[in-house]
């Protein structure tokens, strides 16, 4: 029986010009990140189960982790996302370390997930995180980082939004102004977090059933004048004055000192992990065509203490690189991107070998990529393959070029993806 020519269900193959999307998406993250003074590091793709399930939530642990025993019994998993191994991290040397810290990685991931446009189970993405600073201004900056990453693949405000709420704000409505216990407060704020994928009559009844008859119609008035709430001015007062909503004010006016201009309030923006903290945030593709939640972040002050040391605030964000690639299709701004090989040397006399190849190694010495084609065939066919490979100059290499140490470097067309 012949093996299957198709990756694992969930994971793609990555052939040379799809690479060089990823690759281009890559250097642009790794270079906003370290011009705003963040350095790169990089942790195992297998971490132990505990480290998910003492904070990541039931649904990541119990039903989309990759995980297993050991040989030596021990319960592990293929890491599902970023945030509680770089905890560890920071725990492990956390009298070390200077603070702040700016920690960076782009690695790849597994989730046992349902596939869809722009999700896989095995994916790749950004994570760029702070820890040591709890002020407005450092979320503020991260924030308007993520901005400049779009901005600096060509994107403009028209093209996205960034959605911002605050867990803290979350729990005061939940607890104080609607007056729920725990567990009512958590299922209202999975509903929420469910709220575009519901009709407006749907959620209502959603929310409702929660509740007995006395209390039903109670909660959903005052839980329906928050999440209709388009401003700030449309608040109801008893929030307004809390310090939760000052918080989120004063957010809102360090990202206006910056020049945020893509920054709105969203009050029904939940974020699905349980460790986020503070502000949280998504960010937007406003293509009609990929209209979705493209990444998001948030402030998690509690989950370096779970490793046994003293907590230490924490805020960052994580975009994905196929939703990327997607809001870049769907704006036109990938550009045309060649073959990493400038210059295809194409051998038309076998016993020439050796000068060809010296000549292939002086370019290569001045910088150049440089493929070295001696098969014994055709030029034509030569010429072929190199077009097909996306290079786009090509250099014929006979007796005439061997002895007399002179070529002609052809055009043959700006290709590539």
């Amino acid at each position: 029986m012949a093996l299957l020519k198709t990756p694992y269900k969930g994971t793609r193959d990555h052939y040379p010009e799809e690479l060089r999307i990823r690759k281009y998406i890559f250097a642009k993250w790794a270079q906003v990140c370290e011009s705003f003074g963040f350095q790169e590091y990089s942790t195992p793709i297998l971490e132990p189960l505990e480290i998910y399930a003492a904070k990541t939530g039931d649904e990541i642990v119990n039903e989309q982790t990759y995980s297993f025993e050991d040989r030596g019994g021990r319960k592990v998993v293929i890491r599902p996302e970023m945030t509680p191994s770089i905890s560890r991290m920071v725990a492990a040397r956390r009298q070390e370390m200077a603070y702040p810290a700016r920690l960076y990685s782009i690695a790849n991931f597994m989730r046992y997930e349902k596939m869809q446009r722009g999700r896989d189970r095995e994916f790749w993405q950004l994570n760029a995180d702070v820890f040591g600073d709890d002020s407005s201004f450092v979320e503020a900056e991260v924030i308007y980082m993520a901005e400049k990453i779009l901005k600096s693949f060509g994107a403009d405000e028209s093209m996205f939004e960034i959605r911002i709420n605050d867990r803290r704000l979350i729990d005061l409505v939940m607890h104080q102004y609607l007056e729920l216990n725990d567990t009512e407060s958590k299922a209202v704020v999975r509903l929420i977090d469910k709220i575009n994928k519901l009709s407006a009559k749907d959620f209502e009844l959603a929310v409702k059933d929660l509740f007995g008859k006395k209390r039903q119609d109670e909660v959903w008035s005052k839980l329906n004048s928050v999440i209709n709430a388009k401003t700030f001015e449309e608040i109801p007062p008893e929030i307004v004055k809390s310090a939760e909503f000052q918080n989120v004010q004063e957010l809102f006016k360090a990202l206006a000192s910056l020049g945020v201009g893509s920054a709105i309030f969203d009050i029904t923006l939940m974020r699905g992990f349980d460790y986020y903290t503070g502000t949280v945030f998504e960010v937007f593709d406003l293509d009609p065509e990929n209209n979705r939640a493209m990444f998001g972040g948030g402030r998690y002050d509690g989950l370096v203490g779970l490793f046994g040391v003293e907590p230490i605030s924490a805020f960052g964000f994580a975009p994905g690189q196929l939703p990327m690639e997607l809001f870049l299709e769907s704006h036109k701004l990938l550009p045309r991107l060649l073959s990493e090989i400038e210059i295809g040397i194409a051998l038309v006399e076998p016993e020439y070998v050796s000068q060809a190849f010296e000549l292939a190694e002086k370019l290569r010495d001045e910088g150049h990529n440089v493929e070295l084609d001696s098969r014994d065939v055709k030029l034509d066919k030569k010429f072929k393959t190199f077009e097909k490979k996306g290079i786009e100059k090509a250099i014929v290499f006979g007796e005439a070029e061997a002895k007399s140490g002179e070529y002609e470097i052809k055009n043959l067309g700006r290709s590539g993806r």
